[in-house]
Parts: C-alpha cells; sequence; structure tokens
C-alpha cells in the first residue's frame, strides 16, 4: 500500500472559507469575484508556507467555475474537479516557477503563448511563484503584456519578496499581503486536523508545535507530520515533542530561572554543564531562555496577562510563571533579556559555544559590574524591592514612636548625676533582672511626686511605703512589666539604615514567607505556622522561636531551615542564618511575635510546675505584656483566645497534654 500523502497535501483548503489566518485576504477577493471585479493581475506577498500559491490556485478555480461568478469554487463542475486537491490540473492555469525560468527568454516564450485563447475555460490563468527571481529584463520583458493583457488572461505573481519585484509591475497589480497565522488559531487548527487523525496531542505539547512553526502553516504541518510519524499508542506526548524538535525541557529552565533570581551561580553552572553534557544546542538553549524570560517580562507588566488570553502557556505552567516573575523586577528582567539577545547573535558562527553561554550567565549573575544604564536600573530595582520590604521610605528617629504624651527625656541618662534624695541600696542588686526589655515604653503619664534617681532600666523606682523585701519587689515585677525607662535614642528601627531591615519588617513579612513555604514543602508550612514565630533579626542571623524542644528539633533535623531559607529568598531576596530557640510563650495565632522574658519568677511550693511546651494561661501572659500602670482584669478567663482550652479541676493532665499537644508525658520533673 502506498503511503499516504503529505498533511500539507492532503488538507490543502479548497475553497477560501478553509483558509485560516487570512481573513484580511480572503474576504475581499471573495467579495471582488462575487461581484465580477477580478482585476487582471494580483500581487500575493508574505512569509513562506502562509497561503499564498493556495490562494492563488483557489481564485483560479472560482474564475473558471461554470457557476461564475461565485465567491466560492462550486468543486462540481469539470474545471473545479481538475483543479481540487489531487486532481489531474488544467491546461489553461498554468504554474510557473520563476526560480528555474526567470530569465529574459522565459519571459518572451510566455508573451507569445499568452495571446492564445484558453482551451476549455474562461480565462487562461498564470500563476508565477517565486516572482522576486525574475530577472529585471525578464520583468521589463513581461511589462507590456501585464499592463495590457487580452481579456481572457489574468496574472497571479506569489512571492516573499515584493519589494524584489520592480515598481513597474507592482504598480499595475493589487497587492494582497499575506500575514503568519496567530498561535491560538494555529492551535486549533492542529486541534481538528489530530481529531481527523485520530491521533491524541498533549496540550503541553501543542505549544512546541506552533512555535516550531513559527506562524507557517506548511511548516506546522510539516512538523506535526512528524511527530504523528513517530508517535506510539500514547500518541504525541510532551518527551516525545522536546526531543524530536530540540526544545529544552521546562524544568532545565525553571531551575535556571529560581537559580538567577536567588542569585545562585553554582545552580546556573550546573545547568549549563546539563545541557552540554546532554547534547543539546546551547543557541538554542538561549533561545528558550530567551522566550521565558519575555513571558516573565509580559507577566510582570501585565499581571492578568494569563487570566485575559495574553500568554497562551497550560496551567501549571501559568503557576510557575507567576512565582518566578515575584523574584524579578522590571529592569532586572530586561537586562537579562537583552543579554540573552546579544549573545544569541554571538553565537553564530561560535567556537566555543559553552565558553559564550557561560559568559552570557555570568552577566546575569553580576548586575553591580555593570556600568552601563541597564545595571544600574537592575540595581535600582533590588534597592527598591529592599525599602519596599523594609516599610517604604525610612523615616528619621522622631517620627517613629506613636505615644503623644509628654515625655521628658532627661531622666534617663545612660550616666545620671545623683539629685539631692540619696537613692535606697537595696533595689540596685536587681537592676540586670529584665534588662533586655521588647521595645522601649514611655514614662507613665502622671508625675512621680519627687524626681527618684534611676535605678536602672526596667526597675520601677521604690518608694518610702514599697521598700521592703526582694521577694515582694520581685512578685511586682511579674504580675506587672517594668516600666521601660530607656531613652528612645537607642531604638533599632529609628537608626535603621535605608533599606536594611528589621525585626518588625520580617514579623510583617512571615505570612507571605510562610506561603512560599507552602508552597515548596508543605510538613514545614504546618509546623512554622503552629509552632514558630519570628524572635529577631540581628545583622545576617534571624531567630525563630519555637513553643517547645520537639518542634525545635523537628525544625533542625527535617530540612526546614533550607526551605525557610529559599522562601526568604524569593520574598525578600536576602541569605540569612536562620537560628532557632525554644520560647513556649511564641504564640503564631497572635498578631505579634512573642516577648522574650529574660526572668521569671520561680516556682513556689504551693504551685505546680508547668510541663514545658504548655503554653501560660492568658491571663498572665496579659498580666505580663500588660503596660506599665494599667490594672489587669480580676477576671482570670477574661481576654482569652478562643482557640485556648477550656480546663476544668477533674481532667487529668496527661489526657489533656494528648488532647491539645499530642504529647506523651515520659517523666516529671520538679523543681
Amino acid at each position: 500500500m502506498d503511503a499516504p500523502l503529505a498533511l500539507y497535501r492532503r488538507y490543502r483548503p479548497e475553497t477560501f472559507a478553509e483558509v485560516i489566518g487570512q481573513d484580511h485576504v480572503t474576504t475581499p477577493l471573495r467579495h471582488a469575484l462575487a461581484a465580477n471585479k477580478v482585476n487582471h493581475a494580483y500581487l500575493f506577498s508574505g512569509p513562506r508556507g502562509c497561503g499564498k500559491t493556495t490562494s492563488a490556485r483557489i481564485l483560479a478555480r472560482a474564475l473558471n467555475c461554470e457557476q461564475a461568478p461565485i465567491s466560492d469554487p462550486c468543486g462540481e463542475c469539470q474545471s473545479c474537479r481538475d483543479l481540487a486537491r489531487g486532481g489531474p490540473g488544467s491546461v489553461d492555469v498554468i504554474e510557473i516557477d520563476a526560480a528555474s525560468h526567470g530569465g529574459v527568454d522565459d519571459a518572451r516564450d510566455l508573451r507569445e503563448r499568452a495571446f492564445f485563447s484558453p482551451v476549455s475555460s474562461r480565462y487562461k490563468v498564470y500563476i508565477i511563484d517565486e516572482a522576486h527571481m525574475v530577472s529585471p529584463q525578464g520583468f521589463n520583458a513581461l511589462l507590456k503584456l501585464v499592463e495590457e493583457p487580452p481579456p481572457h488572461l489574468k496574472f497571479i505573481f506569489a512571492t516573499t519578496e515584493p519589494d524584489k519585484v520592480i515598481g513597474t509591475i507592482r504598480s499595475r497589480t493589487h497587492h494582497y499581503p499575506f500575514r503568519l497565522v496567530p498561535p491560538k488559531v494555529l492551535g486549533d487548527y492542529l486541534l481538528q486536523l489530530c481529531q481527523s487523525e485520530g491521533v491524541v496531542l498533549e496540550p503541553t505539547a501543542l505549544p512546541l508545535v506552533v512555535r516550531a512553526g513559527a506562524g507557517s502553516v506548511r511548516d506546522t504541518l510539516s512538523v506535526l507530520d512528524q511527530l504523528l510519524g513517530g508517535a506510539g499508542p500514547e500518541g504525541v506526548t510532551y518527551s516525545l515533542a522536546v526531543q524530536l524538535l530540540g526544545y529544552t525541557p521546562d524544568s532545565l529552565l525553571d531551575e535556571a530561572i529560581d537559580a538567577f533570581a536567588a542569585h545562585d551561580g553554582s545552580t546556573v553552572f550546573g545547568v549549563v554543564d546539563k545541557i552540554i553534557e546532554s547534547g543539546q544546542d546551547p543557541r538554542r538553549f538561549a533561545e528558550d531562555l530567551l522566550q521565558r524570560l519575555r513571558d516573565l517580562i509580559v507577566v510582570t507588566a501585565v499581571p492578568d496577562a494569563l487570566r485575559t488570553g495574553l500568554l497562551e502557556v497550560p496551567g501549571d505552567r501559568a503557576e510557575r510563571l507567576l512565582s518566578q516573575a515575584k523574584g524579578f523586577g522590571p529592569s532586572q528582567l530586561t537586562r537579562a533579556a537583552d543579554i540573552v539577545n546579544t549573545a544569541l547573535v554571538e553565537f553564530r558562527g561560535a567556537t566555543a559555544p559553552r565558553l559564550l553561554l557561560e559568559l552570557m550567565c555570568a552577566r546575569i549573575l553580576v548586575p553591580g559590574a555593570d556600568d552601563t544604564t541597564q545595571g544600574f536600573a537592575a540595581r535600582l530595582d533590588r534597592i527598591e524591592k529592599r525599602l519596599a520590604v523594609a516599610g517604604g521610605e525610612p523615616t528619621p528617629a522622631p517620627a517613629q514612636p506613636v505615644d503623644t504624651r509628654p515625655v521628658q527625656p532627661a531622666a534617663p541618662e545612660p550616666t545620671p548625676t545623683p539629685q539631692p534624695p540619696a537613692p535606697e541600696p537595696a533595689p540596685a542588686p536587681q537592676v540586670s533582672a529584665p534588662e533586655p526589655t521588647p521595645a522601649p515604653r514611655a514614662p507613665a503619664a502622671e508625675p512621680a511626686p519627687a524626681p527618684q534617681p534611676s535605678a536602672g532600666p526596667g526597675v520601677p523606682p521604690a518608694s518610702p511605703a514599697s521598700g521592703g523585701a526582694p521577694d515582694e519587689r520581685r512578685e511586682a515585677a511579674v504580675a506587672a512589666p517594668p516600666q521601660s525607662v530607656q531613652p528612645p535614642a537607642p531604638a533599632p528601627p529609628a537608626a535603621q539604615a535605608p533599606g536594611q531591615l528589621g525585626t518588625a519588617d520580617v514579623r510583617r513579612l512571615w505570612p507571605e514567607v510562610l506561603e512560599v513555604v507552602k508552597g515548596l514543602r508543605r510538613f514545614s508550612w504546618i509546623m512554622l505556622s503552629q509552632n514558630a514565630q519570628v524572635a529577631q533579626l540581628e545583622g545576617s542571623t534571624l531567630t525563630i522561636a519555637l513553643v517547645n524542644t520537639g518542634a525545635r528539633d523537628s525544625f533542625l533535623g527535617s530540612g526546614s531551615v533550607e526551605v525557610v531559607q529559599q522562601a526568604l529568598q524569593q520574598v525578600v531576596g536576602v541569605s540569612w542564618k536562620i537560628e532557632a530557640i525554644v520560647d513556649p510563650s511564641a504564640d503564631p495565632s497572635g498578631a505579634s511575635a512573642p516577648a522574650l522574658v529574660q526572668q521569671a519568677p520561680e516556682p513556689s511550693s504551693s504551685q505546680p510546675a508547668r510541663p514545658k511546651g504548655v503554653k501560660a494561661p492568658e491571663s498572665v501572659r496579659q498580666a505580663m505584656a500588660a503596660p506599665a500602670g494599667e490594672r489587669v482584669p480580676d477576671d482570670p478567663d477574661a481576654g482569652a483566645h478562643p482557640d485556648d482550652p477550656i480546663l476544668d479541676q477533674g481532667d487529668d493532665p496527661e489526657q489533656l497534654l494528648s488532647r491539645e499537644l499530642g504529647a506523651k508525658v515520659i517523666g516529671e520533673h520538679r523543681e
């Protein structure tokens, strides 16, 4: 049995209605045919494989149809059957390849035979393909015939380079420029052909076929014909299309883009090594990388490009594009795209393509070494992103506190001058007890009866009525937090350099970091969202507080540290060292980070020791977090969190731990 014809021959259109993507040409031609206003000469121009010669044949069939004037050939008369797909052809429709018949002698021969009347049709039609190959002498020999042809003669010139057709010929024709077929239209047409052929085409492989065809219908059908010939029972798959067409897999492109966003040179050059070792073309990898950067630029400039159809990508790839675009600024993407585009020009005739590819990646990774305008813009993108994360433009130090009460900062000087009333010597040993308070507080609104020298930060001045046993003063310090009379000058947010992040900034961005962690590793997200909170940021070290030792060990031993570092790199663009501490007062469900209590009262003999990992009652935490001078409500359940467990007197502690924390008591230690 003979092999079937190629797809582009089997599915060649026979009417103008079957021609796709050229409505701007087919609609005027159909109107001219229906109204019998056909010109004597036409010039069809456009890229290869877009339907020029096919439209010329359809026009010749419609002109010689027995039912003419008609917009589309009937397909039933003898002339239509002769010129149909797979037909024998007609002696009155002559196709000439100007690439081999473009000389002056060929033009003279055509001119001599053109005056003879058609044999069996209404018109004698000359279709001159590749008309730009006709020599100037040949065009000049045809000039008089094209300008004043006999009534039975029609000319149709088809060319990919209309500028090479001499102006005297172009001026005597009706010029119709053909265009490349849009990807969406071409993709729908390919799906119809696959249904007609009974072959399954994966949605992820369809964009590769359309991209390989580059808008040319004939080239696209040739690519699809190759894939259909090599497809197995499962049809045309993505892996088959990638292997046969030579494209870079999406996994390698994703790895390279993520590494560029994180400025990870090791991963980038590892991808280059994979490209070379697998035998792929470095230039093709650069082309695919440029295409991915283009998609990211569009997504960054038009956030709803995926929803509106501006980018035609599968669903899973759309999510990856959105997440990858967040790691770059607009100037960074355009700079990287320009570098790749310049490298593509250098790849032509290169003797060391791997070296050029590595140099291209090195230029993308080091924007600081680029002293051009694009390099400065890329660095400016990074600074603006850092400033935006840090809370906008840096504000001066006096604008940081929002307390409107009158404050006199003269008293809390670092080295206060002794006042006439002698200070009491008893509270002096308690100076360093609550030294690192979480945030500076303003003094109480009502002034003291007499100015007392400050015994130390965080220790209230002792009055003659309250001076007594140290146990009473320690209990008073636990019942209400010490009045922080530290001067507002050393407040970290005020002294923060422009663009430098602080603990408050990281706490504000922590929910966004958790969302990225959720996409990277769900186990780490569950553990962090339920058991962890940001404690503080010192330099490049971020301290995370976890509620118990088990949660900390699980965090350190499960690889979650690397996940958090990767999430911080995507959200903030920094590489920090992560440290984990145990702080039972860490409350991830609260609005703020846990306060670090440096000294707590020792448990008395009448009060049982609280097991590790169990949160302190809400009333105690409110008392410890209450500002100085504010009375704590008498009701212990007032202000309780709705998620706090309701305890009954008869509840067994082991059952409570098992129900609320999923823990098992293996021993109990009391001091």
